[in-house]
């Protein structure tokens, strides 16, 4: 059952976060807007507070899961270096020769 869970992918570019961001805050402030206004002119502020919530939620709907439009453009890593001998993995100064200061 876990190997089911672990086939769901769960990252998102740097690109996807943005658009991510972009579309939470969008929403928010749409709803935000359309509350405010609805609830003033029916004079309830409970309105308000409710088409907010409904906003939050459908924001979060939206951009908390990774749906592949936040995955288009994945980052490119470098190859792996191959392993080396033991000699060899001290670190570069320690392989130089130490001068001394006059």
């Amino acid at each position: 059952m876990l190997s089911v869970f672990k086939s769901i992918p769960t990252h998102m570019d740097y690109k996807g976060q943005k658009l991510a961001e972009q579309i939470f805050q969008g929403v928010i402030l749409v709803s935000a807007v359309i509350g405010f206004i609805y609830g003033f002119t029916i004079q309830q502020f409970g309105w308000t507070v409710y088409i907010m919530l409904a906003g939050f939620m459908i924001s979060c709907l939206l951009t908390l899961p990774p749906w592949p439009v936040y995955r288009k453009n994945p980052l490119n890593w470098q190859p792996a270096l191959p392993e080396t001998s033991g000699e060899n993995r001290d670190k570069p100064q320690e392989n130089q020769k130490k001068k001394k200061h006059k």
